[in-house]
């Protein structure tokens, strides 16, 4: 980090690329992702951490980028859904029809790639907890665990 006529300069690494951004102490990463870098694929949802909207991969894992300081995530490796590329729950997610309106997909897509990525052979009760972690309001949760379970099972 440095400084350039009272403006924090940082380095973030982001889907494999390393971009200078500006922040101030108390900005948070989903904003700085969004305002700065144009990846808009996290979402502003209810900002407190409760929806899921939000979520990155943070070192390969889930966080929600709403609650978390951009400073917090220096020297770290972020990946936002614009960072997946070819992954196999997105082929999931179309063929089992895991999404509607799409608000929620971006977060959900990155919580189940890690869940595979992580746990490849979880039992049924870890994958209902981690799908725990973000809401969908218009479908239920049922496609979306069929279409992680498709890759967890190598049928996608």
């Amino acid at each position: 980090m440095y400084s350039l006529k009272g403006k924090n300069i940082v380095q973030l690494n982001v889907n494999k690329e390393i971009h200078d951004v500006v922040i101030r102490p108390s900005d948070v990463l989903l904003n700085t992702l969004r305002d700065q870098l144009g990846l808009t694929g996290a979402k502003p949802g209810c900002e407190n951490g409760d929806c899921g909207a939000c979520t990155v991969l943070i070192d390969g894992w889930p966080v929600k980028s709403c609650l978390m300081l951009t400073v917090e995530a220096l020297g770290k490796k972020i990946t936002t859904v614009e960072g997946l590329k070819n992954v196999p729950i997105q082929k999931a997610f179309i063929e089992k029809f895991a999404f509607q309106c799409g608000y929620c997909t971006s977060g959900f897509l990155l919580v189940c790639h890690a869940l595979a990525t992580i746990h490849p052979y979880p039992p049924d009760i870890v994958i209902d907890e981690w799908l725990q972690s973000n809401i969908c309001r218009c479908t239920s949760y049922e496609e979306i665990g069929n279409a992680v379970r498709a890759i967890l099972s190598g049928e996608i």
